[in-house]
C-alpha cells in the first residue's frame, strides 16, 4: 500500500512538472472578447455551425513531438470527395494567447462547403519566441502533406489561413515559400511546406511601417524592440519577402486600420507582378469580428468564393 501511495505522489509530480513547462495566457477567448463587444454591437451572436454527415471530425492528432512537448491539430475532413483543397487555420490572440479550438467553427463550416481543413496548435510566446510558431505551422503543413491520402487532401492545393495574429503569420508563412529561416531541419518529412494561397484576416503585413502600431505584445514574441532586433521585425513582416513567388493572397478586414499596416504596399507589388488578390471591408466592424455573426458568414462567404476561383 505504501509503495502504492508512492508510485502515485511520483506520477502526481511528473505530470505537474510537465504541465508547468510553460505558461498559458487563457484571456483571449470568444466568449471573453463578446462580454466586450456585445456593449458595443448588440446584434451580434456566436454561430452555431451544425454537424454535417458530409464532414468527419478528427481532433487532437498530433503532428510533432518535442522531447515532452506534443503538438496538436483538429481536422475536417470532407468525405464527399478523395481530393480536396485544404485550409490550414492559425488561431489570434496577439501570439501570447488564444488556441486552435477557436477556429472549429470556421473549418467545420468551410468543410461543409468542399474543403478539408486543419485548425493548428503552435507554441505562443510565453513559451517560445519568434520564429518558433511560424516553423510549427509550417511542420504541421508537411505532416499534412505526408498524410494526404487519410485526409482527403490534394497536396497541390493548399490554403494558408490565419486570423489576427494568425494572419499576420498566415501571411509570413505564404511569402516565405522554400525559405531556410522558417524551416526545421530536424523535422522528418517527404514533403514541403510551400502553401498555394493565403488568406489574412487582419493581420498586420509590416511590423515596422507607418501604418502600424505594433509595441510591446510584439516585441515580446520577437524577443526585443524594433530598435533592439530590427532584422526580426523585418524578417517578421510578409511585405519583406513578398515578390513574383508570392501564391494568391485575399485580405479580410476590420474597419480598424492598425490591422492593415502593409496592405496596400503588398498589393502594389502583387499588382506588379500580376498574382491575383482581392480586399474585403467589412463596415464597421470590430476586430475579432470574424467570431460572430453577422460577420462570421460574410468571411466565410468571401474566403470560400476567393478560394473556388483559386482551387476549383
Amino acid at each position: 500500500m505504501q509503495k502504492l501511495k508512492l508510485i502515485l505522489v511520483v506520477f502526481f509530480y511528473v505530470v505537474v512538472a510537465q504541465s508547468q513547462q510553460y505558461q498559458i495566457d487563457s484571456s483571449y477567448t470568444i466568449k471573453s472578447t463578446y462580454a466586450k463587444l456585445i456593449k458595443k454591437h448588440p446584434f451580434i451572436t456566436i454561430p452555431e455551425v451544425k454537424p454535417n454527415p458530409d464532414v468527419q471530425e478528427m481532433f487532437d492528432l498530433v503532428y510533432n513531438k518535442e522531447k515532452e512537448r506534443i503538438l496538436h491539430f483538429d481536422a475536417f475532413v470532407n468525405k464527399k470527395k478523395k481530393k480536396n483543397p485544404a485550409v490550414i487555420m492559425i488561431h489570434g490572440g496577439g501570439w501570447k494567447s488564444g488556441n486552435k479550438d477557436q477556429m472549429q467553427f470556421m473549418g467545420k463550416e468551410m468543410a461543409a462547403k468542399g474543403y478539408t481543413t486543419f485548425s493548428i496548435e503552435y507554441r505562443l510566446s510565453l513559451e517560445a519566441k519568434y520564429p518558433t510558431g511560424v516553423i510549427d505551422v509550417k511542420n504541421a503543413i508537411k505532416f499534412i502533406k505526408d498524410n494526404a491520402l487519410k485526409f482527403n487532401v490534394d497536396p497541390n492545393k493548399i490554403a494558408i489561413l490565419g486570423c489576427s495574429a494568425g494572419g499576420q503569420m498566415a501571411a509570413l508563412i505564404g511569402t516565405t515559400n522554400n525559405n531556410p529561416i522558417f524551416e526545421d531541419k530536424n523535422f522528418k518529412s517527404k514533403s514541403s511546406s510551400k502553401v498555394n494561397a493565403i488568406v489574412d484576416v487582419d493581420g498586420v503585413l509590416a511590423m515596422k511601417h507607418p501604418e502600424s502600431t505594433e509595441g510591446e505584445v510584439a516585441a515580446f514574441w520577437l524577443g526585443g524592440k524594433s530598435d533592439e532586433i530590427p532584422e526580426n521585425w523585418k524578417n517578421a513582416s510578409a511585405l519583406s519577402h513578398t515578390d513574383k513567388n508570392t501564391p494568391p493572397t485575399l485580405y479580410i478586414c476590420s474597419s480598424i486600420p492598425r490591422f492593415h499596416a502593409g496592405r496596400d504596399d503588398m498589393i502594389k507589388i502583387l499588382n506588379e507582378y500580376k498574382i491575383y488578390n482581392e480586399v474585403h471591408t467589412i463596415a464597421d466592424s470590430p476586430h475579432s469580428f470574424w467570431f460572430y455573426e453577422p460577420w462570421f458568414g460574410q468571411t466565410i462567404s468571401y474566403t470560400v468564393g476567393f478560394l473556388d476561383k483559386i482551387f476549383k
